[in-house]
């Protein structure tokens, strides 16, 4: 029997591209560019499935375009807000993600950003490549000491539980907003609250670890930074779509939120060019997952995926 054809639209890590040669005939995007939608309709009519990442945009016109040869895509990712899953349903196309294996590499990403937003880490690189740091003082670059403080998590799924174990590291008292309160053995003590006003007027720092569901379009909004604890910190690890970026920015030159720690952005790549001028957020190219075990990891689950379907099996992350 013919290896199904795979269309992997990205370069994805040398083991992962190895495995998957081994199995599909693949077709590669060499040069790695962001496929346009005109390029996703053609790949169609190729392959019997797509490995694709959260660049590749499924909107319901593309989904009408697709060839009815492809009957799978396998996402190289936990979020599928790109991807316009009754539209693929309703087409007969299986769609997968890869949950569980980035958690620990997006909650590293996750206090990195609360870190270097609470102590200023923007501003302290700055002076030291500049040779601006000519002299110390004892008012010099004073930040936000996060020991002991209250950790407000958004979104207590897996990747919001990995970030309250970190933050315990550090004597942080945890609180949470969930669509659900968890079992005490998960909890392990935080503190639930069933609405989201109720803990951002508590915490000193608020970390966004939920989907950019319809729901949760700008989730953070002028409203709700105002509900934030005055001098309070915002960390988004999530997407950017959670995030109104002008309110955000209204919110830190007014100095009721004090700084901001983003892994990620309304437009992505490139970011917003106007959060370049605060020297208040700092901020990271969308890298969570960027470690290479993890990378590899959320091949080989995409795989898996892929391995369970062609073989008459409902693929474990069916999302749709």
């Amino acid at each position: 029997m013919a290896k199904p054809v795979l269309w992997v639209t990205r370069q994805l890590t040398d083991p992962v591209m190895a495995r998957a040669r081994l199995d599909y005939q693949v077709i590669e995007n060499r040069d790695d560019h962001v496929m346009t939608s005109e390029e996703l309709i053609r790949a169609s009519r190729d392959a019997d499935a797509m490995l694709i990442c959260h660049s590749e945009i499924y909107t319901k016109d593309v989904v009408a375009q697709l060839d009815p040869r492809l009957k799978m895509i396998a996402n190289h990712s936990v979020g599928t807000d790109h991807c316009d899953l009754q539209a693929l349903a309703d087409a007969g196309i299986c769609v997968t993600n890869t949950p569980d294996v980035l958690s620990d590499a997006t909650a590293e990403i996750a206090m990195l950003l609360m870190l270097g937003a609470a102590r200023r880490a923007y501003e302290g690189d700055h002076m030291v490549r500049t040779g601006i740091w000519h002299d110390w003082a004892p008012k010099m670059m004073n930040g936000f000491q996060i020991t002991g403080k209250r950790l407000g998590i958004v979104g207590m799924g897996r990747v919001g539980q990995v970030v309250a174990e970190r933050a315990r590291g550090f004597d942080m008292e945890i609180h949470y907003h969930n669509r659900s309160r968890l079992p005490a053995s998960v909890e392990k003590g935080a503190k639930f609250h069933s609405e989201l006003e109720s803990l951002l007027s508590e915490v000193d720092v608020v970390s966004l670890n939920c989907p950019a569901s319809a729901e949760n379009i700008n989730l953070m909004n002028a409203k709700r930074f105002t509900q934030m604890k005055a001098g309070s910190i915002l960390v988004n690890t999530a997407r950017g779509a959670l995030v109104d970026e002008d309110a955000l920015l209204d919110a830190l030159n007014s100095g009721h939120v004090r700084a901001a720690g983003l892994d990620c952005f309304k437009n992505e790549p490139g970011g917003n060019p106007s959060f370049s001028d605060i020297p208040q957020i700092f901020m990271l190219p969308h890298i969570g997952s960027a470690t290479d075990d993890t990378r590899a990891a959320m091949g080989f689950r995409a795989l898996d995926n892929l391995d369970a379907f062609f073989s008459g099996k409902e693929p474990r992350d069916k999302v749709n």
